[in-house]
Order: C-alpha cells, then structure tokens, then sequence
C-alpha cells in the first residue's frame, strides 16, 4: 500500500471527486492535508478519504508558508508526497530538501508555468521541477514545454483537469426530460422563444456567462457584443451569472452602452439544478478571456464554447477547446470578430448543434475524471518506485 499525502491550499467543493476516486484505487492510501487562509471549510469527514487541516501563514512579499508540507516528507508520514507546484510557497522548498535527505519522493503538481511570473520566478520553478520525483501538469501543452526545455519525459506526467460530470448530468437530464418545465422557466424568465421581441422564425438566442465577475476574464466585451448584435437578433439576452469586483461597473457599463434591457445580471448561482435551466437556455457559453474549467461545465450541457483564441491568456482547461469542433474561437482583442462568431452560432442552429454534440463527446470520452485520477496515479506509482 502506497501512503500518498496530498497538500493542498483549500479543499475545494469540484477537487472531492477526484481525491475519492485517487484513495479508492487499489494499492493506494491517499489522504488530503489542507488550509484555507486560516478559514477551515466544512468537511464533515464523510468524503471518502482522510483529511487533516493545516495552518499556513503569511509572509512579506506575498508569499506563504505551511510547515505541513516539511512534516509530510519524512518516512514515517508518507511513501509518497505531492505538492503543489508553487513558487510563492516558501515551504515547498524546505520540503523538497528533507524529502530528499528522508528519501521521499516528491510529486510537484501543477500548471508547470504561470501567465504573469518574473524570471526569478520561472527560475526558480525550474529548480524545484529537477529536484523532485515527477512533475504533474493539467494539460499536454504544458507537458510537451517541459519537455522541450529539458525535463526527461518519463518524469512529466498529466492529469487532465477535469470536472465530475455526474451531477451535471443529473440537473441536464431532469430539465430536458421534461421539456414543459423547461419552457415554463423561460416564459417566467422571457427568453428563447418567449423573449420580448422574439418571432417564431426567429426564437431569442441566450448568450451566458457563468464565472467570477473580474476584470481578466472581460465580461465587457460580452457586453459590447450585445450592442453589435440586438438588431439583428430580436429577444437576444445576454445572462450573466456570478459576483465579484467588477460587477458595479459591468452594470454601469451595460447601462452606458444602451444594453441594460438585454443583458441580465443573474448574481452568484451555486446550486446546479438552478444553474442547469439557463445551461439548457443557451446558444452558446462566452468566456471571453481568461477561461478555465468553465469550458468543462458548459460542455456538460452540450452547450458550444466561444472565447479568445490567444490560448497562453487562458487556462490549462482551454485544451479542451478545438475550434469549429466543440466550440468557437475569435482573433484575440479584436470586438468585431468575437461579434461575428456570436452572430454565426445564433444564426446557424446547425452549426450550434454539431458543435454542442462534440462538446458532450468531449467530457465524456476524454476529459473525464477516471482519465485525470490515472495520471494522478501514474506519476505516484513513478515516483514511488524510483525512491526503491
């Protein structure tokens, strides 16, 4: 039996899934250590794996430290450690030396690059990356750079990130099946077909957003987007669901640019079966910038993708996304085209379908979460027989 000790910065709500499914693989005991800036979320223990809370504190200079990760390296802890693969952790460093003077094998997990980092930075992530066991990405872009930049590829592995779609299922399959319900939630709603302005020949197109409201993820040109095309689309509604910073100033812009009887602001939705009518509602999922695991939600619904195709201003998750297969990509800043790739998917239902069927096909055939858990699972088994 392997014991793998994972640290974590938080125990997020989408990562349980894939931690059950990690400790229930044969040979392995997996256990999750965990902090959260000094809040401990709710777990009840009822999760399926064992975890401990740990405290990590702050350091000047915007970095962090958890003593946890020095304590997980030793012998008597752990057959094998993964960690995550953070410059800014000050203590992932020391935990690399006493995993290697106790002969534990260190598995650093993460994007392996960062969108915004100094050269010492990137630096120092190559230094961390040779001195442990394997490294362990979220996508194939980032594996194949690693390589190239001199990593033995026996040691890079990739867990693609993934989401359990099984509750989305579940929401997607209750809405749908009953159709009478879905069209009684867009006539209190007043989209699709039952949108102010809408003519049968011519049903509201729903265009949404489902994330954070922050400045890089550019909500401002879903907006702008709007005014190019309520003309042409009468009953087009932009529904925007999420808070954040940026939210007081996406209203007034919407108000600004004239759109504010078109785009909706929908606040923070958590529940899926709240979230999963407006899913089945939409034409398209626009995430102009900055797009991560979203495209796997949305692609749960079999609902198409539009976002910038400038793929190092996203996510790991944008290799999800092939264009004109699953979802739709626009020249990246450039408003008219994105207007124009919007336009095309409310235009042509067909097109809107055939990409909608591959973005299904997507999840269920390869980013899925048995695919992810047997990289994770990979890269111990590696590393824990190279420490015999």
């Amino acid at each position: 039996m392997i014991r793998v000790t994972v640290l974590q910065p938080a125990l997020a709500k989408y990562r349980l899934p894939v931690f059950r499914e990690l400790a229930a693989r044969a040979g392995i005991d997996a256990r999750v250590w965990y902090s959260s800036d000094g809040a401990v979320p709710n777990v009840d223990g009822g999760v399926g794996f064992e975890t401990e809370y740990v405290t990590s504190r702050r350091i000047p200079g915007g970095f962090t430290w958890t003593g946890a990760q020095v304590r997980a390296c030793s012998k008597q802890v752990s057959d094998v450690v993964v960690l995550p693969w953070n410059t800014r952790q000050v203590s992932m460093f020391a935990a690399l030396a006493r995993a290697r003077i106790g002969g534990v094998p260190v598995v650093l997990w993460g994007h392996g690059y960062s969108k915004r980092e100094a050269g010492w930075r990137a630096a120092l992530r190559r230094w961390s990356g040779r001195r442990c066991a394997a490294v362990l990405t979220y996508n194939h872009t980032a594996a194949k750079s690693l390589v190239d930049s001199g990593y033995d590829r026996a040691r890079v592995f990739v867990a693609l990130n993934a989401l359990d779609q099984s509750p989305i299922e579940a929401s997607r399959r209750a809405w749908m099946e009953q159709p009478e319900r879905l069209d009684a939630f867009q006539r209190e709603h007043r989209i699709g077909a039952h949108a102010t302005g809408a003519t049968p020949g011519s049903p509201g197109g729903v265009l949404l957003f489902v994330s954070r409201l922050t400045d890089d993820n550019r909500v401002d040109r879903l907006i702008d987007s709007a005014v190019a095309l309520r003309n042409k689309h009468p009953g087009l509604t932009v529904a925007i669901v999420g808070k954040g910073p940026a939210l007081e100033w996406l209203r007034a812009h919407a108000i600004e640019r004239g759109v504010d009887d078109v785009v909706r602001f929908l606040g923070a939705i958590y529940d899926e079966d709240d979230l999963a009518p407006w899913f089945c509602s939409a034409t398209a999922f626009c995430y102009p910038e900055n797009i991560g695991l979203s495209i796997l939600h949305a692609f749960g619904y079999g609902v198409p993708v539009v976002t910038s195709d400038k793929r190092e201003a996203q996510n790991p998750e944008i290799e999800a996304l092939e264009h004109d297969r699953n979802g739709l990509t626009y020249a990246h800043g450039e408003q008219g085209a994105m207007d124009s790739t919007l336009d095309r998917l409310l235009s042509e239902p067909a097109v809107q379908r055939r990409l909608g069927e591959e973005a299904m096909a997507t999840v269920v055939e390869r980013f899925t979460l048995a695919n992810m858990v047997d990289g994770m699972e990979a890269a111990v088994r590696y590393a824990e027989e190279s420490s015999r």
